[in-house]
């Protein structure tokens, strides 16, 4: 027999507690992390299992998570009207994953999604909700929510998940949503290129370090590739965003002239006067290097700026 209760529990502990860990180690989470859980009532609750639908052991019939792995068997993909295209575990409607995801709808159950971004490392989403079921298509909807619209332990009532407010509100957070996955997809490549150092100056600290575009993301050739990107930290993406300095197609940095002429304090001049005539940290890949074309055009933007 179904436990609302105890559903409850585990639900809302999962949610507390993968908030303190996207505090503590920022947006993308380690795998192991989340394979690892956290303890209830004696009983260890992992978030993430062998399979994309995945119901821990303390709960009864109804997943907990749902997962898209960076390169998995699956086509996962929003569709047109922005919502997450979820696909069912193989091709038998009936399967007890695909069952337990129907589950959701009827309680209107809330779940943990984790989207990878690369391999081991998966960016979260919740509360998300399967707002509908096409089993011509074998694919679930599946709708990001805000915390506070998660009613755990409450029965739909006259209100059911096709709600017109509800579903205008999910929509929203699912594209804002949406946006942040790509982000971070595009940062977590970037980095991974660099191998995870600023391109200016080295610095290894990834709590400190950006995913600079090199031509900006609403220019038309602003893609999210890492061709289009550079590694830097804080200080130096700020700096090379108002530019401060720039870098020409053959990799080297130039500083403006009138931040050179300054004389204002050590961090000026080792952080970013110290730059100029240098070139940049490459990628290990030649694949991965800056594309020149695209250096080309930021460094002609800068010129001007100059």
């Amino acid at each position: 027999m179904f436990d609302s209760d105890r559903d409850a529990r585990v639900r809302m502990a999962a949610f507390e507690w993968l908030s303190g860990a996207v505090r503590m180690h920022g947006d993308v989470l380690p795998r192991s992390l989340l394979a690892g859980g956290f303890v209830l009532d004696d009983a260890r609750v992992p978030l993430v299992g062998p399979q994309g639908i995945f119901k821990p052991r303390v709960l009864d019939e109804v997943p907990l998570s749902i997962t898209t792995a960076p390169e998995g068997p699956y086509d996962d993909a929003f569709g047109p009207d922005g919502l997450l295209r979820y696909r069912y575990r193989g091709t038998d409607p009936d399967h007890p994953d695909n069952r337990g995801l129907r589950a959701c709808i009827v309680r209107q159950l809330p779940l943990i999604y984790f989207h990878g971004i690369a391999p081991g490392r998966y960016v979260p989403a919740w509360p998300v909700f399967v707002v509908d079921d096409d089993p011509a298509s074998l694919a679930f909807t599946v709708a990001v929510d805000d915390i506070s619209h998660a009613r755990l332990g409450r029965s739909a009532g006259a209100k059911t998940v096709r709600d017109e407010a509800d579903a205008a509100r999910r929509a929203y957070i699912t594209a804002t949503v949406r946006v942040r996955l790509h982000q971070q997809a595009f940062r977590e490549r970037v980095l991974e290129a660099y191998r995870r150092q600023c391109a200016f100056c080295r610095l290894r600290h990834e709590e400190l370090l950006d995913a600079a575009h090199i031509v900006p993301d609403p220019d038309p050739l602003g893609e999210p590739v890492v061709r289009n990107g550079l590694a830097l930290c804080t200080l130096h993406h700020a700096a090379f965003d108002r530019f401060f300095l720039g870098v020409r197609p053959d990799y080297v940095i130039q500083v403006r002239p009138d931040v050179l002429a300054e004389g204002n304090g050590p961090t000026l001049v080792y952080a970013i006067q110290g730059l100029h005539g240098s070139r940049i940290v490459l990628p290990a890949f030649p694949r991965d290097h800056p594309d020149r074309e695209l250096l080309e055009i930021r460094y002609e933007q800068f010129m001007q700026a100059v």
